[in-house]
């Protein structure tokens, strides 16, 4: 356990909906994610996958239970050490990009180093090194309505690692794409472990994406079942 990077232990969460009262999300979710691993969460839309890495990332607050980074609890944190933590330990793949259209690929994938304080010569050293990684190298003054959509998903990947992350987030990361590049992002989402030493927690409703990670859950019912 003291190796952990997160751990998750009886997590509850609710919302008040105005036709349903209060909705139970999450019911007693417990979770661990160790360094260097691919942890991936199969669920339906809806099942409360999404809400968990809000919770994870932050971005929500829980009921009840604990949130632990490398033994931290990160539910006592004040907003700013909680940006700071975001910001350095942990990148984000989404189902959408979320590239800013204004601004080229490498200027996009940038844009997390300038926020963390880097020069904006070093972002660029660092932004170009990891578009070369993702075979972007010809395509870094592109913006993103002149990329493909697994072009766009390689740049947000860029952008995820910049700040070399302890732990990436990814929301259905192949949502939204056809079945040749989502073939293709998912080879590089999962060598992202080796290739970069961090972790990779992916929540989706698509079981053949799941097949390569170390660990997999269903999210049922708010709890988390281990397959």
């Amino acid at each position: 356990m003291l190796n952990s990077l997160l751990r998750i232990a009886n997590v509850k969460k609710s919302f008040e909906a105005p036709e349903n009262g209060v909705v139970n999300v999450l019911n007693g979710v417990n979770l661990e994610i160790n360094p260097k691993t691919i942890t991936s969460i199969i669920g339906s839309s809806g099942s409360g996958k999404s809400t968990l890495l809000h919770i994870i990332a932050g971005l929500d607050k829980i009921d009840s239970g604990l949130v632990e980074w490398q033994g931290d609890d990160i539910t006592q944190w004040d907003d700013e050490k909680i940006a700071t933590f975001r910001n350095t330990e942990m990148g984000f793949i989404f189902q959408f990009h979320h590239l800013l259209p204004e601004f080229s690929a490498i200027e996009n994938v940038m844009i997390p180093a300038i926020i963390h304080g880097k020069s904006e010569k070093e972002s660029n050293r660092l932004a170009k090194e990891l578009l070369d990684e993702f075979e972007l190298g010809h395509r870094i003054e592109h913006r993103p309505n002149q990329l493909s959509g697994g072009e766009q998903q390689r740049v947000a990947m860029a952008r995820a690692l910049i700040n070399t992350p302890s732990l990436i987030l990814a929301d259905e990361p192949t949502g939204n794409l056809d079945e040749k590049n989502s073939s293709t992002v998912l080879k590089y989402l999962l060598s992202l472990r080796d290739r970069f030493n961090v972790s990779i927690l992916m929540v989706t409703h698509d079981m053949s994406i799941t097949e390569d990670g170390d660990f997999i859950f269903e999210m049922n019912d708010g709890k988390l079942l281990p397959i």
